[in-house]
């Protein structure tokens, strides 16, 4: 059965002993982001479960960290699967998608706040990177717009900061699609209506993390990953539809052609991302549940929840591509976390012809332009989510002069902070143009047999690994 909404994914986190309630007073400004790293720190991956900070001082409404993302197994309780089957559930989902299903009430308009009764300041948005954020940021807003031409709905997770009580400054960087729509609606010198989706049915959170064609309505994925339709309300202000069981909706619109400073904000990279000249969004309307929980991914230095969901749902999309668009013999493919799941990708397959490994190279590089600055491809004997099996590889099956490949004029990763200086923009032009690196690291050759005992050995000993002491 698909999850109402996130409360009834809080419950199941729960029951598999994945929600940690922290019932101690903590302040937002620094508590909450310190916290979240911290346990990410020292919680090995596979134990680490979702906070609920319950008691956030000066404010009734308590906050959620690591619910989608805080590990691997937390991911695949979200999509009911398990890691093996998180492709294929991808690649259906691509394949056979639910348009939403309209209903004439849900509650996530349970409360409604128009006009002067909006004032964001009541929400208890924290602060990540203490001394540097200007400001609050919203960092697991499911951002909704809607392409003025086609009517295409998008939605995508950026960075909102918090501006005032009805403002928000919202950045969307190129090549991201909620920035098509908005730049559409700036050549016919129109304001763009959006909502900001704050907790809702975990899988949306999953596509909206997740790169999915232009043509694609991420809702009617979502309702494919769920097995139901997403039920979705009509907004109260702007001609926009958000999920019925959203926790909390802030609805606006995106001044036509005008700018406004906004950041510097602790990136995914583990920099600072610079400033930019950002959309205005004038919120005119908040919606929200009784009793509302507030969602909020943790980003900034990898490992983190950001790079765990976006890694997942990039890598099944990618292979789907690769694999069965393309078709071309790739068995698996990985955006390291180290890479914010974005700059390093590693791609494993049973390659039957020596220019496979460079036609997956420019196979990726052409479907995610942002993605792999560094691109490695190896054989499919290489654990590619084990870095010491894929060191190995580079190691001894590569020739610099021969199997090393670079790229100029391709897409940047985004806030790529080897591309320029702090001082410069983020929106000047130099930072959307950068090179990849394509090592193949293959073997060309007949090699030496493998210096390790039997498989048959180790897998004994695996089995009886407690009898040993262990």
């Amino acid at each position: 059965m698909p999850y109402a909404d996130l409360r009834a994914f809080l419950h199941r986190l729960e029951a598999c002993g994945k929600l940690r309630r922290i019932s101690k007073p903590v302040d937002k400004d620094w508590e909450i982001a310190a916290v979240s790293k911290v346990a990410f720190e020292r919680i090995p991956e596979p134990q680490r479960a979702a906070l609920m900070f319950e008691r956030v001082q000066g404010f009734d409404i308590p906050v959620v960290t690591g619910a989608l993302g805080s590990s691997r197994s937390i991911y695949c309780l979200v999509l009911d699967c398990d890691v093996g089957d998180v492709q294929r559930k991808w690649a259906d989902a691509e394949l056979r998608p639910l348009a939403p299903k309209l209903v004439s009430a849900g509650p996530a308009q349970e409360n409604v706040c128009k006009g002067d009764k909006v004032d964001l300041t009541r929400l208890p948005i924290p602060t990540w990177t203490v001394g540097q954020d200007p400001a609050p940021y919203i960092t697991s807003g499911y951002v909704i717009t809607a392409d003025p031409e086609s009517h295409i709905r998008n939605v995508g997770t950026y960075r909102v900061q918090l501006k005032g009580p009805n403002k928000l400054g919202l950045f969307i960087n190129y090549l991201q699609g909620g920035r098509l729509h908005v730049e559409k609606n700036h050549q016919l010198h129109q304001p763009t209506p959006v909502a900001i989706v704050i907790g809702a049915d975990p899988v949306i959170g999953l596509v909206s993390v997740s790169r999915l064609p232009q043509d694609m309505d991420e809702l009617a994925v979502a309702g494919a990953l769920r097995g139901e339709p997403v039920d979705v309300v009509r907004c109260r202000t702007v001609d926009l539809e958000v999920p019925a069981t959203a926790e909390i909706v802030i609805e606006g619109v995106i001044r036509a052609n005008e700018f406004e400073s906004e950041g510097p904000f602790g990136e995914y990279t583990g920099y600072m991302g610079p400033k930019a000249m950002s959309y205005i969004v004038d919120v005119q309307c908040v919606t929200h549940r009784s009793r509302p929980i507030f969602q909020a991914f943790i980003s900034q230095m990898p490992p983190s929840e950001s790079s765990c969901i976006r890694s997942m749902g990039r890598e099944a999309t990618l292979q789907k591509h690769l694999a069965e668009d393309l078709g071309l013999p790739v068995r698996d493919v990985h955006l390291l976390e180290a890479g914010g799941a974005a700059a390093f990708l590693v791609i494993s397959m049973k390659k039957n012809h020596p220019v496979q490994p460079r036609t997956a190279m420019c196979g990726a590089w052409s479907y995610a332009p942002q993605f792999g600055k560094i691109t490695v491809v190896v054989d499919d004997d290489i654990d590619i989510r084990d870095v010491n099996s894929v060191l190995w590889a580079i190691s001894f099956r590569v020739q610099p002069e021969r199997d090393v490949l670079t790229m100029p004029g391709m897409a940047a990763v985004s806030l790529d902070p080897s591309q320029a200086p702090p001082e410069v923009p983020q929106e000047d032009i130099s930072r959307r143009v950068s090179s990849k690196l394509g090592i193949d690291a293959t073997r060309k050759h007949a090699f030496p047999a493998v210096a390790a005992p039997p498989k048959e050995h180790l897998d004994l000993v695996r089995k009886n690994w407690q009898s040993y002491g262990f």
